[in-house]
């Protein structure tokens, strides 16, 4: 595995076939990974990513990220099992709390505890994976003795990505962890400082963010500020090293915190800001939706001007 690596993030919004397509782009342009994003309300990452595991070769697939709250732990390891055969031992599986739940109103006679659930989660799939029929009693979730999934899966166990800025799960991920994903995050200081958590531990950091690149430089950012207004709600409050007001009106938003939250611009600009981030500390850059003003172009753009700036020496 280099020890930098790039990858294209796809919101599940698309028509069958459309994630094929970007995904092959990808992959013909020296990706490492595809990942598609399990967003509430939008559709279930898993059959885009059936379909990006059957037309392509090499680059590493995954979900950014399941929920412990929307699916129980046997759903997941059953998930990532099928993704795994799919694409031929391709598979990792990204596990994070989740983001708009309070829109579902959890049932609140118990203690949500999302990283317990997230912990506990990840031991029922490790499980089931391995085809230990020992069964499991948690403080949030539970598995009878002599549970074992039908079927054999083709690997005892997958790489786990954490998707989190908490240093609680930032804990878990040095310890379980093959990654850890800082999602809407495109700041070196966060790098550095989830760097510093993780300690000695050997923990991949990947940074996640909105990506639009254009040749108009302006005209992408004025599209990312649009889409990075919708997340701001969400991770600004995240990051301890700025201080961002949330509810900013996307027009509003200055070139320095738009930098903090997203890619975006001339293909230039897109890779001093990727190196910067390597240089934080990151191990892989993943660029997200909705890729450019044309999503086709922008995938388009960043394989052939942007990946070329990336390669390692």
């Amino acid at each position: 595995m280099s020890t930098r690596e790039l990858g294209l993030g796809l919101q599940s919004n698309k028509r069958p076939g459309d994630y094929a397509a970007l995904a092959v782009q990808a992959e013909d342009a020296g990706f490492d990974v595809v990942t598609v994003f399990n967003d509430l309300f939008f559709q279930p990452a898993l059959p885009a990513l059936l379909e990006i595991a059957h037309a392509t070769e090499r680059v590493r697939v995954g979900p950014s990220c399941l929920n412990p709250f929307t699916l129980h732990p046997v759903e997941i390891a059953g998930q990532v099992a099928a993704l795994d055969l799919a694409s031929d031992g391709r598979a990792f599986l990204g596990l994070a709390a989740g983001a708009w739940l309070d829109r579902l109103e959890l049932p609140r006679d118990r203690p949500q505890r999302p990283a317990q659930r997230i912990r506990e989660t990840w031991a029922i799939v490790e499980l089931l994976l391995a085809g230990d029929d020992s069964g499991f009693d948690g403080e949030v979730f539970h598995l009878a003795p002599g549970s074992v999934l039908a079927y054999e899966p083709l690997r005892p166990r997958v790489p786990l990505l954490v998707g989190t800025w908490s240093p609680l799960l930032t804990a878990f991920a040095a310890e379980q962890g093959a990654e850890l994903k800082l999602g809407g995050c495109a700041n070196p200081a966060m790098v550095t400082l989830t760097r510093e958590r993780l300690g000695a531990a050997e923990t991949r950091i990947v940074v996640g963010a909105v990506f639009v690149v254009d040749e108009d430089d302006a005209a992408a950012r004025a599209q990312a500020r649009l889409e990075v207004a919708l997340y701001l709600p969400v991770v600004a409050g995240l990051d301890p090293t700025v201080d961002v007001d949330p509810r900013t009106p996307a027009a509003e938003i200055p070139d320095d915190v738009l930098d903090l939250f997203a890619f975006a611009g001339e293909p230039a600009r897109i890779a001093e800001h990727a190196e910067r981030l390597f240089a934080a500390g990151a191990s892989r850059v993943e660029f997200g939706t909705p890729h450019g003003i044309d999503e086709r172009r922008g995938v388009e753009l960043l394989g052939s001007q942007v990946v070329p700036l990336l390669r390692e020496p």
